[in-house]
This record gives C-alpha cells, structure tokens and sequence, in this order.
C-alpha cells in the first residue's frame, strides 16, 4: 500500500508505532539480554521521528483531527530527544540495580508517541487518544520498581488521579461538543465566531482547563506532584518533568488559541489564576522540603505557573515566550535529575538537602554543576532560567490588565530563590560527611551538558531557539 499526504504527515508517529512494535518483539525473543539492544534501538528510532518530524510534510491530516504545523514540529523534536535522553539515563540506571528490563525503553517510546499525538491534536478526540496513550505507558514507568512499595504507592495514586482528570476531560469534551456541534477545534471556533460564546461552551472549557491543568501538574490540580516525583524512579521522574510537560503545554495552547480564539477573555481568566496560584503553591510549599526530588516537584509546580502566565497573555508574544520558558525549564531539570542519578554514598541516593554537605569539596564537577542549574532556575541573569523568564514577564507586561500578576509572579519568584540558595549553601559551605561513589559516566554527561547549555552557551542557544519559537507561536494564529 502506498503512502498518501496523510501518511507523510503522521510519518513520525508511524515511525514510532512501527518501531515500538518492532521494539517488543525483539525483546520477546532475546529475553534478559536485549535491554541495551532494545535501548539502542529505541534511541535511533526517536532520532529518525524527530529527523521525520523536522523535514517532513506539514498540513492537516485525517479530518482535521491531526495538525503538522511549525509548534507542532518543534515540540515533536524537543519531546523526542529529551525521551532519548530519558531512556539513556534510564538504561544505565536500571542496569546499574539490577533491573534492567526491555519493556522501559519501549514504554518510553509509546509516551513518545502519545505525546507527538498531543500536540498535534486538531479535536477533541484525538487530544484525548494523545493523552490516555501518553498516560499509560507513565502510570507503568512510574511503578517499574514494582518490589518498591513507595513506588507502587506513587503509580497507584497518579493512575487514579488521573484518572479523575480524564473524567473532567471527558466531561468538558462532551459539553463543548454539544453546544458547539462539533469536535474540531477549527469548527468550535467557528461556531464561537458567529456570536457570544454560549455558557455552555465556557463550562465545557472550564472543565477541559481543569482536565490539563492536572496534566502540567498546576495548583490547585498538584496534588500527586511531590508524591509521583518522591517514589518513581529517579529517571521515570526525569522524563516525567521535561517532555510531558511541553507536550501537554503546547496541547494547551493549541486548544486554546485554536478553539478558543474568540473567548481569550473568558479563558484568560481562569487560566490566569491558575497561575498564579501554581506560583504561591510551588514557591511555599517548596520552602519546607528537605527531599529533593520532592522539592524539585514543588518547583515544577511554580514554573508551570511562569509558563501559564505567559499562554493567559492569550498573544502570539505570549505563545512564544511559553515555548522559550517550556524547552529551557526541560533543559534544566533533566540536568538537576541526572545530578541526582550520578550522587549516591555507599549505594544509597543522595535525595536529600543534608546528604549534600560539603558537595564541593568531594565531587566539585557535579557541586558546581548543580550550583549552575539551581541559579538558572531560580532566575539568575545572564543564566539560561533568567531568559526564560524574561520572555513571559514581557509578555505578561506587554498584554494590557496583566502587569500586577507579572509583579505578583516576580515577587514569588524571589522567594522561591530561598530554597536554591539554602541548596548552594550546603553544597559549598557545610562540612562534607563523608566521600560519595564514583559518579557514572552517563549521569555526568548529561548533567554537565545541561550546565553548559545553561551557563555560558545559553546565548548561542538562545540565538537558535528565538527564530524557532517565534516560527512555532506564529501556528496558533494569534495576533
């Protein structure tokens, strides 16, 4: 059977589909020793989709129910490297415990493809296909250590949290469709454009913000954050915080600006104060943690806040600057966990903020490395974590009715810098308490990667991304 326009256009994700399939079956057959060979294969196979997602075909396919655009090529190459990455860090890892099964690369790689489909979704249908595939495959990688109860205990609470926020999906779903007569996003805008949007529709949206908002991990909807972060494995927490989070952004902004086009007024409200209530959230909660990864999901929790206020502007200025805010947070925090799978004593994790006394002065590479990240994400110029923020806080400025929530967000911003530096001054001023294991190579390289890239090459990604970002804003079709 030959390939028609539509094939072209879902290439990347027919690539992954196949190769998740291929993936299986030759872990059937060769057992426990094809976790490096169905590893390796499934890094080349997200390779060849982003290479497919970069030069392949652009358009809409299947109805309008699947959309190739520039945001959507752009979060598909952003969200298939960061699963390579993903699935380098975990391949080592799970080997180095003894765990090494072949399922998780392939599991990786169907949250891949969920997530391709996310944020190519062109209605509601196939944005709830892309999420439950997504979904799934990280209620199982969340509970792979099954013999962990503190990770069963984490996959069973976001499995039934989620799917709590399924049902508010649904239920938003199924109340825009009746009142709009249509799934398409294309067509709900349109039917929006003849009039008022009805009340109908606005509680169906309500819903529908709700339902994601549990997915980007936004107060009030954060509730599993710190648990699922604390008990998955440390790379399934990894891979948790970077690319489902773009994807599920970037599905955000495209249900939004697409079908919603016609009632920024109403949206822009609510998702408003989502915002800035993930802001105070993830800056207070943050401030009483002493687990890291703990910590680390109160911190996500305030910048998918930074990243809201930017989609709330409800501009394509605002669309960009949540772009540049979602694929450098993803740079950071994938290098904060990878600085946290190369820092164990005696075997044992070093996951708490006591544990990395004296950090300096017994592995000063990986110390100044996470004193690099942690001053990036809390803000501090010329640091890639300070661009970031400077896009959305100019486009929160830059929208008029929104300068005091950009002041608000700012102010919290300061004082979540207090558990970043109470971090820093640990690692370079307390006493070490002892020597820690020799750091394996792939945690390393990552985390210094992601140092570099954060400080001093944040420039030359900044002069690559801004033209990237700004293409990628312009395919929501806001002014």
């Amino acid at each position: 059977m030959g390939f028609d326009s539509a094939h072209l256009i879902a290439l990347p994700e027919l690539v992954l589909a196949l190769g998740a399939i291929l993936l299986l079956v030759v872990g059937a057959f060769l057992g426990k020793r094809s976790m490096a060979v169905v590893s390796g294969g499934s890094v080349i196979v997200l390779l060849f989709a982003a290479i497919a997602a970069g030069l392949g075909a652009k358009g809409v396919a299947f109805n309008g129910a699947f959309i190739a655009d520039d945001a959507s090529v752009f979060s598909k190459v952003a969200i298939y490297i960061a699963s390579a990455v993903a699935i380098f860090l975990g391949e080592r890892w799970l080997t180095r415990i003894g765990n090494a099964k072949f399922e998780y690369p392939v599991l990786v790689v169907l949250a891949a493809l969920g997530m391709g489909m996310m944020v190519s979704a062109g209605d509601l249908i196939s944005l709830y296909i892309g999420i439950e595939l997504q979904s799934l495959a990280l209620y199982v990688l969340c509970a792979f250590q099954r013999d962990d109860a503190k990770a069963s205990e984490s996959a069973l609470k976001y499995f039934v949290l989620g799917a709590l926020s399924s049902g508010l999906l649904l239920y938003g779903s199924s109340l825009i469709y009746g009142f709009a007569g249509s799934t398409h996003f294309a067509d709900i805008a349109a039917a929006a454009s003849h009039g008022s949007v009805s009340a109908g529709v606005i509680f169906g949206l309500v819903f529908l913000i709700c339902g994601l908002a549990f997915k980007v991990s936004a107060a009030p909807f954060h509730m599993w954050t710190p648990d699922v972060y604390e008990g998955a494995p440390t790379p399934v927490a990894a891979f948790l915080a970077a690319a489902p989070k773009l994807a599920a952004m970037v599905l955000f902004a495209r249900v939004l600006a697409q079908g919603f086009a016609h009632a920024i007024p109403e949206w822009s409200q609510v998702v408003t104060a989502v915002a800035l209530i993930s802001v105070t959230v993830g800056a207070l909660g943050g401030l009483v943690q002493k687990n890291i990864k703990r910590l680390l999901a109160y911190s996500s929790i305030a910048n998918i806040g930074y990243a809201l206020l930017g989609l709330a502007s409800g501009s394509q200025q605002g669309m960009q600057a949540m772009l540049m805010f979602m694929v450098l947070y993803m740079i950071d925090v994938t290098g904060f966990f990878a600085c946290l799978l190369a820092l164990y004593r005696k075997g044992e994790p070093m996951e708490t903020l006591p544990s990395l006394a004296g950090l300096v002065r017994v592995r000063p590479g990986i110390a100044i490395a996470l004193t690099i990240l942690s001053l990036s994400v809390l803000g501090l110029p010329p640091l890639s974590g300070f661009w970031a923020k400077f896009y959305v806080f100019r486009a929160a400025v830059s929208t008029p009715g929104m300068g005091w929530q950009a002041v608000y967000g700012l102010v919290f911003s300061v004082a979540a810098a207090f558990y970043y530096l109470r971090m820093i001054k640990t690692m370079w001023f307390d006493e070490p308490i002892g020597e820690t294991d020799v750091p394996p190579a792939d945690a390393r390289i990552v985390a210094l990667g992601a140092a570099a890239f954060a400080f001093p090459l944040v420039m030359i990604g900044l002069a690559f991304l801004d033209p990237l970002t700004a293409a990628a804003a312009k395919a929501f079709g806001l002014a």
